[in-house]
């Protein structure tokens, strides 16, 4: 719990999508007293009703309790008058149609919070953003009032999924350019975490967050690339990279997969964008993005020959995908950048004649039918059921632990079983005659009889 008397004990948080929510929630129970502000009306409603609009794990409990205990208040509209001196941007920053970063909405809270802030407040941007954004674009804002202010810039780090528990334990990047406002902004997030990381400018902070996400998208781009070259072999990249790393602690190469989600989607897009407006050209992120988003159509295309010259697709063809959410582990209910979208518009594409359904874990059947505009069923059994061909999009435990072999026999014949996620890669699943087990980098297995 935060001290008595802590002075900045009062905090107004800017946006409540998956970052400010769960930061809220997990400061207003360590003893912050929190208003949040969002223009969203399905999530403030949610919010009165004690419901939050994603699925956390712990989340409703805890966020019912904060309020309960009258530690969290919320508003669509920042209140005329506040006593809060500390305010933290937490809104989100997609891609525009143009494919670069939108600040309209970080311009926009930055303009609410100089309405209403007070002399001496500390604004925080925890958002991830384009280099240089904290300076241009929020500072201006900020010194238009004429009032003195202290900016830091503390990017959100959390995996979803074990987001309350992560603000707890990752350490706390804090970017400032004055040891003063950098000791301010610690002392808030010390009260969360027991470790926080100064660095020496806003800028670093915000390259800090860029850096660490667009390094995992670089990791599973190779993982992608290595399936690549083994399709054209005609070996597993499953067989390669596990034996690879098995007892040899130099290599740790990601499995091929699907790559998308909330943060990789774009914040390698973002790192891009940024580096050009300082005369940089960099190379490999913007590979690796290649890599990763050409990967459903690739995909697609396989399948559409396999079917095409080997197995004879019927005319009434069904097409089965498995776990609509962007990643299964940990488990979450986001569709924020989930690859199962250009997937289906990939299969689609390919296979304009087939019927599509879908499942997933944790996504409603009705949230998943509305987003991909295609069938959604509530169990594996109805997914199976007369498909000629089933794909794995994501890694949930109920996908991973699926009786295979038995749900394999509501399918057509012949068929397939495509694994993005490598799933069942090596364990010699029997599945029904005539139903072939293929996955992501053992392409070459669907022409073996």
């Amino acid at each position: 719990m935060i001290p008595e008397e802590f002075p900045d004990s009062r905090i107004c948080i800017v946006g409540l999508g998956y970052v400010g929510l769960t930061l809220a929630v997990e400061m207003a129970a360590v003893g912050f007293q929190v208003h949040g502000v969002d223009v969203r009306d399905d999530i403030i409603g949610g919010l009165e009703k004690g419901e939050p609009h994603f699925w956390e794990e712990g989340l409703t409990e805890r966020l019912r309790l904060v309020i309960s205990q009258r530690r969290f208040t919320f508003s669509k509209r920042m209140p005329a008058t506040m006593d809060h001196s500390v305010f933290i941007i937490t809104v989100g920053t997609p891609l525009g149609p143009d494919g670069h970063a939108r600040l309209d909405m970080i311009e926009n809270a930055t303009r609410e919070i100089a309405s209403v802030m007070r002399e001496g407040a500390l604004v925080i941007l925890r958002s991830t953003v384009r280099i240089g954004t904290a300076r241009r674009n929020v500072q201006p804002i900020l010194a238009a009032t004429g009032r003195r202010f202290e900016l830091a810039v503390c990017p959100e780090r959390t995996l979803e999924g074990r987001a309350l528990t992560e603000l707890r334990e990752i350490p706390q990047v804090i970017g400032a350019d004055t040891s003063r406002t950098a000791h301010r902004a610690a002392q808030i997030f010390g009260c969360l975490t027991p470790t926080t990381l100064r660095v020496v400018k806003l800028e670093t902070a915000e390259i800090v967050k860029l850096v660490d996400n667009t390094y995992r998208d670089v990791m599973f781009a190779f993982g992608n690339e290595v399936a690549r070259i083994c399709d054209a072999v005609g070996v597993s990249a499953h067989e390669v990279i596990s034996a690879g790393k098995l007892g040899y602690p130099r290599t740790n190469v990601a499995l091929p997969g699907p790559v998308g989600g909330p943060c990789l989607e774009k914040d390698g897009h973002i790192l891009r964008e940024s580096c050009k407006l300082y005369g940089i050209d960099v190379e490999i992120t913007t590979a690796t993005r290649m890599i990763n988003e050409r990967l459903p159509r690739e995909s697609a295309a396989f399948l559409r020959k396999v079917f095409t010259e080997h197995l004879s697709a019927p005319r009434d063809m069904q097409i089965a995908l498995l776990g609509i959410a962007f990643k299964g582990q940990p488990a979450t209910d986001d569709l924020r950048g989930t690859m199962a979208r250009p997937i289906l518009q990939a299969l689609q594409q390919e296979f304009p004649q087939a019927r599509f359904r879908a499942y997933d874990a944790v996504v409603a059947p009705a949230a998943t039918a509305s987003f991909l505009g295609i069938e959604a069923v509530e169990t594996l059994e109805q997914a199976f059921s007369g498909a000629s061909l089933v794909c794995i999009l994501n890694n949930h435990s109920a996908l991973r632990g699926m009786a295979l072999s038995s749900l394999s026999r509501e399918m057509t014949s012949p068929g397939i079983v495509y694994d993005f996620w490598n799933l069942f890669a090596g364990k010699n699943v029997q599945l029904k005659p005539a139903v072939r087990y293929v996955s992501l980098g053992s392409h070459s297995f669907a022409y073996q009889p």
